[in-house]
């Protein structure tokens, strides 16, 4: 079972069809999936600095969703893309930010 988003031009579709959201943290793209479960796919530029931080940026964003998974609805595939904040920022605006984006697309279960 594949839950990750790899395949450029899967990537393609989702920059030009997909709604998106915009934190300081991160851009979110989002769109729904025929799946019944979630695909995450995880974007950083070179700008943001070497392997080691991408790596590390990459890793806070995969950790986010992660965390986020019981609250979200299923069948929805997403892009992060990361901004500078993503890689030094403190965790906890992080994942405000994540839930922020996920709460304007509309992807969070309701509570109550």
């Amino acid at each position: 079972m594949k839950n990750t988003i790899k395949e450029n031009r899967e990537f393609k579709r989702m920059y030009a069809k997909a709604k998106s959201a915009v934190t300081p943290c991160m851009v979110v793209y989002c769109r729904r999936n025929r799946l019944g479960r979630n695909r995450l796919g995880v974007t950083v530029s070179t700008k943001l600095g070497g392997a080691v931080v991408r790596n590390r940026a990459r890793r806070r964003l995969r950790e986010v969703f992660r965390l986020a998974q019981p609250g979200m609805k299923q069948g929805w595939d997403m892009i992060l893309v990361a901004r500078a904040r993503a890689v030094d920022g403190p965790w906890k605006k992080l994942t405000a930010a994540f839930d922020r984006a996920c709460r304007e697309l509309g992807v969070l279960e309701e509570q109550g």
